[in-house]
């Protein structure tokens, strides 16, 4: 059984996953488009954080929602144990992070992730779930290597 629910970017195993995410963020991209956020920025008041753990506790995933207004918000920090990849977890996190959103009454769901290779899966899982390319947004800029993605929650086409 794997249980999704909100928890705190600050303890010790969220870090170490949030940790090597950030590591991975910076072997694949050029330090100015790494755009993936810390724990303690992560816990931030306009951020809501969410981890996936089995029936034991170990942490598998995480993932966040951070508010960009009263219609609008940016999924951040998607990432799945080493361990755990290929079990859904990803799309169980989302599908969360989702559920969430509409709860809120958002219109639309952004998110930024990379060109490379490297984030082809996560083009792929979100794409899954709807999202399609859109223009950069909330103050990013036109990057190479950065992909941004939209999901119309409202029914219609992302603008």
């Amino acid at each position: 059984m794997i249980l999704i629910a909100r928890d705190s970017p600050a303890l010790p195993d969220v870090r170490d996953l949030l940790e090597e995410h950030l590591a991975d963020m910076f072997a694949t991209s050029p330090a100015e488009s790494v755009h993936a956020l810390d724990h303690g920025a992560l816990a931030g008041p306009d951020i809501s954080f969410w981890t996936a753990r089995d029936d034991g506790g170990e942490l598998l995933g995480c993932g966040a929602l951070k508010e960009l207004g009263r219609e609008e918000a940016e999924i951040k920090s998607m990432r799945t144990a080493e361990h755990a990849r290929g079990r859904g977890i990803a799309a169980l996190v989302l599908g969360r992070i989702l559920d969430e959103a509409h709860l809120r009454g958002y219109q639309r769901l952004f998110l930024e992730t990379g060109s490379q290779e490297f984030f082809a899966p996560a083009r792929r899982l979100y794409a899954r779930h709807g999202f399609v390319p859109c223009p950069p947004f909330a103050g990013y800029q036109p990057d190479p290597n950065s992909v941004f993605m939209a999901l119309s929650l409202a029914g219609g086409v992302p603008d």
